[in-house]
């Protein structure tokens, strides 16, 4: 029992794993809202395109001296804007553009940094995350962006998922498809640049698409799936930073592995859709349910 007592407090007693936890929390609970119009639209890969869309803009940045996540942010804004604007074109599937735009900006980010003689830890820790050094400022500067971008999706949600389930019924009700699309990129873009500094880079978008995906498997109401996103994000960070602190683990990755972990446990676990309840199912089940609709 004194052992996780311990293992609760004992990170607590130090005033940057208080930080560290606050700026968790924040940012696993606002990926778990945006991932979930990411998850239920199949756009999975745009928040890999744009994770890595803001590299070139952070390699700049650094060339220049000048602040790394203000140069992703523009970047990544960018390169969300083209990608909306070039999606339009129904000749090409979203997926397609996304990856053009993708292998772009990454490989203008490598030509970027190889001008460079060095290799520093400032840049090193937006591909790799330093979450344990953020400062109090960084944690409300998560706050508030998180807390716009969380009032902006509950105020066009309806509208992102008209969208995402059929763009042409909702272009012929009036909706103002470019605009949602716009809205949606620069939503995902946001989340993924306030992100970095946690994460890192490399692993942000499992913080965006992990607690949404693992929320998928429990419900098929868009609120619930919310909320459980949500929690699973900001619950899922937090135990994360506590196997960090105790194994002595990098504090990114250790949220991205606990994060996963509950996923497959879901993925097995999970009542009406998981592996074991499927398994255990009577092969008549599935026609009996579907014949009682």
């Amino acid at each position: 029992m004194n052992a996780l007592i311990d293992f609760l407090t004992d990170p607590w007693q130090l005033p940057f794993m208080h930080r560290a936890f606050a700026v968790a929390a924040i940012i696993g609970a606002v990926c778990g809202v945006v991932g979930v119009y990411v998850v239920l639209r199949g756009m999975a890969f745009i928040g890999d395109a744009v994770a890595h869309s803001a590299f070139p803009g952070v390699a700049l940045a650094y060339a220049f001296e000048g602040n790394l996540l203000l140069g992703g942010a523009a970047a990544g804004v960018t390169t969300a804007v083209l990608i909306a604007f070039v999606s339009q074109n129904r000749r090409l599937k979203e997926d397609t553009v996304i990856g053009v735009f993708f292998a772009f900006a990454f490989g203008l980010g490598i030509v970027l940094v190889s001008t460079r003689d060095s290799w520093t830890t400032d840049l090193s820790s937006f591909l790799f995350g330093q979450i344990l050094a953020v400062s109090t400022g960084d944690v409300w500067t998560a706050a508030i962006i998180g807390a716009v971008l969380v009032l902006v999706v509950l105020a066009i949600g309806k509208e992102l998922i008209a969208v995402s389930l059929d763009r042409e019924t909702a272009r012929s009700a009036g909706l103002p498809v470019f605009r949602l699309d716009l809205t949606l990129y620069i939503l995902v873009t946001t989340t993924i640049v306030m992100s970095l500094e946690a994460v890192g880079n490399i692993l942000v978008l499992a913080l965006l698409i992990t607690p949404a995906a693992t929320a998928r498997m429990l419900t098929e109401r868009l609120w619930a799936m919310t909320l459980l996103a949500s929690t699973i994000g900001c619950l899922g960070s937090i135990v994360g930073l506590y196997v960090s602190y105790t194994y002595d683990l990098a504090a990114g990755g250790s949220v991205v592995v606990v994060l996963t972990g509950l996923f497959v446990l879901t993925w097995c676990l999970a009542p009406r859709h998981g592996l074991l309840s499927k398994l255990v199912r009577h092969p008549d089940a599935k026609p009996l349910a579907a014949a009682g609709r």
